[in-house]
């Protein structure tokens, strides 16, 4: 039997992400130099945290059991992706320039109609989403109220653009 429970607090949120990593240095020079996140703590060569705007950490990196390791074979579980929340569009272009600079591909880019998204691998094979999610009054829902989200091509221009 099925029981029914009360929906969660809607100010719960998801406060940070935790990867095992092969290498620290290389792990660091993705997340803090192409990002931009800033290291609260680190613990040697074994771990480090990352924050934006002082919070303790959003972000932990380890080698506590990966170090040297490989991702993860395709085909097995594990996390999809971990995403990133930008604050508006300007802040991601400039995350896009960030990695364009750096010379980091794209897997893809898209218009969700609440947000818009960049989607690439970190060091490690994670996967990373970037994005910023539009004002929920400029969400699409269909005639009944339902969100209506889709899947479009992102114009990569406009939003680099968004900078300037």
């Amino acid at each position: 039997m099925l029981i029914m429970t009360a929906p969660i607090h809607p100010a719960v949120r998801i406060g940070h992400v935790h990867l095992k990593v092969a290498d620290l240095e290389r792990a660091l020079s993705f997340y803090r130099d192409v990002l931009g996140f800033e290291v609260t703590q680190r613990m040697g060569s074994q771990a480090a945290f990352l924050s934006a705007g002082g919070y303790h950490h959003h972000i932990g990196l380890n080698t506590w059991e990966s170090a040297g390791g490989r991702a993860p074979a395709p085909g097995t579980t594990g996390l999809y992706h971990v995403a990133i929340l930008y604050p508006t569009r300007a802040e991601l272009g400039d995350a896009l320039r960030r990695l364009m600079e750096r010379g980091i591909p794209l897997d893809g880019a898209a218009d969700h109609g609440v947000s818009e998204a960049l989607y690439l691998h970190d060091p490690d094979d994670n996967g990373v989403e970037l994005y910023w999610d539009r004002p929920m009054e400029q969400w699409p829902r269909t005639p009944e109220g339902e969100l209506a989200m889709f899947t479009k091509a992102l114009d990569l221009e406009s939003l680099l653009n968004e900078n300037r």
